[in-house]
């Protein structure tokens, strides 16, 4: 079954003040076409530039992650994105006046309800997800963080958090699959130790910082000092801050025994919604942060660049599932137009089919005859044969329908196919076939690489009863 991109139906706005800005700023989400992913525009700055939630882009992961692009900056962008992410949203333009997401209550519900009061809408486009092969590690000593990335069927996340701190303890949190962040993560609120808290006023961070967008651990005690200098950076009386002592700063109810460590699965959400692709795949993190978040995204995106430049694996010797007569049976061409010798793949979605190219091709006779080269239209034409073997063999009578190409789009070659070489198509349909008219996207591979790629539209049309 093919998965739609999804987007959402209408603008929808909301205003807060930046944790360490202390801006006000007004943010607004608006649906945005198919492809698109998530970008942010400073609509404040002159030319309203645009910064694409990309990975690449994070120029900051002090207390927060922080994007920069064409002059603009982005400020605390994980809440906002593990929403984003967690509604499995694929296309957003994110408007705002000023620099800084705002903190809100310091979790992703405000954003989640954003989502819900504006409505969900499917796109015609197919959502494209990664799809794990391999295990991938990642290590920092210095920070103590270690992270792992295993294949799954699903978006899955363990996390392990220890701070050394007898207040927190070991905690342990567990998202089986992406359905579950909206009802058990997303009010999860961001925490911080008081002894880091103080070092962040002292930096002049936290300017919008206030005692109800965050969970303060007390692990410490404070100077008389250092707590007027902590009620004046929350503007609240000191007598308003209860529990300067070991506990939680303000009383402030848990909203889960474990929300430190959910938290921190959903800052891993948000950052990794910057690696540009929902991904299938069970991440475990022990002890992670924003700066480690990031580079194991960068590492991710680093490993789907490979994959998506190199060829998928196939078993070229297992039993056909067409040979040459089955797809004889349900392709109306003849030597030397049947291109395609054998079909090892089929779903409802994709097939895959192969070519054996030999110096005996008949076309090989005249084009480029002393250094053999395959035509480039031939191998467009194998794609179309092989995606029509994929809608035929959804019809009760194949032998009594034809596909014809209505147009050709974003085709790309890469490599010269020559006399030796074996071909392997797979066609993925973009979308479902509607009113006869199939759309596929096709890449052809010989070895490893990609040697053409290119996106075909098709009619199917049933044979006349004079034919």
């Amino acid at each position: 079954m093919i998965e739609q991109q999804k987007t959402i139906k209408e603008p929808v706005s909301i205003s807060g003040v930046g944790l360490h800005t202390g801006q006000n700023v007004t943010i607004t989400l608006k649906p945005a076409p198919e492809n698109h992913g998530y970008k942010f525009k400073r609509i404040d700055l002159e030319g309203e530039p645009v910064v694409h939630a990309d990975v690449d882009r994070v120029v900051s992961t002090q207390r927060g992650t922080t994007l920069e692009e064409n002059g603009a900056r982005i400020h605390t962008t994980e809440h906002l994105l593990a929403a984003v992410y967690g509604m499995e949203i694929d296309n957003l333009m994110i408007e705002m006046d000023g620099p800084e997401v705002p903190i809100l209550d310091g979790s992703s519900r405000h954003f989640l309800e954003m989502i819900n009061q504006s409505g969900i809408q499917n796109q015609k486009a197919e959502k494209r997800y990664f799809e794990l092969r391999s295990n991938m590690t990642f290590e920092d000593p210095e920070r103590q963080v270690e992270m792992l990335a295993v294949p799954a069927e699903d978006f899955r996340i363990t996390v392990m958090v220890d701070y050394n701190s007898p207040l927190l303890g070991t905690q342990h949190a567990s998202m089986y699959n992406i359905g579950e962040f909206a009802d058990d993560f997303g009010n999860c609120r961001t925490f911080v130790f008081l002894r880091e808290l103080m070092q962040l006023v002292n930096a002049g961070l936290i300017k919008g910082g206030d005692v109800n967008n965050a969970i303060v651990m007390v692990d410490t005690s404070l100077s008389e000092e250092e707590k007027d200098k902590l009620a004046a950076t929350f503007d609240r009386p000191k007598s308003q801050l209860q529990e300067i002592g070991i506990g939680i700063l303000n009383n402030v109810e848990l909203r889960y025994e474990n929300e430190p460590a959910r938290h921190k699965l959903l800052d891993i959400v948000g950052d990794l919604a910057l690696v540009g692709v929902p991904i299938k795949g069970h991440i475990l993190a022990a002890r992670p942060g924003h700066a480690t978040n990031v580079e194991f995204g960068k590492m991710l995106k680093a490993l789907i660049r490979k994959e998506r430049n190199s060829a998928p694996v196939f078993d070229l010797n297992a039993d056909p599932i067409y040979d040459i007569n089955h797809i004889a049976e349900m392709l109306p061409h003849r030597y030397p137009f049947l291109l395609i010798d054998k079909v090892i793949e089929i779903s409802d979605t994709h097939v895959v089919g192969v070519k054996n190219v030999t110096f005996n091709e008949e076309f090989f006779q005249g084009h480029f005859p002393g250094n053999p080269v395959m035509p480039g239209v031939l191998m467009i034409e194998a794609m179309a044969q092989t995606g029509g073997i994929l809608v035929l063999s959804n019809v009760p009578d194949p032998t009594n329908y034809e596909t014809y190409f209505i147009k050709i789009d974003k085709v790309k070659f890469k490599q010269k196919v020559i006399p030796g070489d074996t071909l392997i198509f797979r066609m993925d349909l973009a979308s479902p076939i509607r009113r006869g008219i199939c759309h596929m996207k096709g890449v052809a591979y010989v070895r490893d690489r990609v040697v053409a790629e290119g996106e075909l539209m098709a009619q199917i049309i049933k044979k006349s009863n004079d034919e």
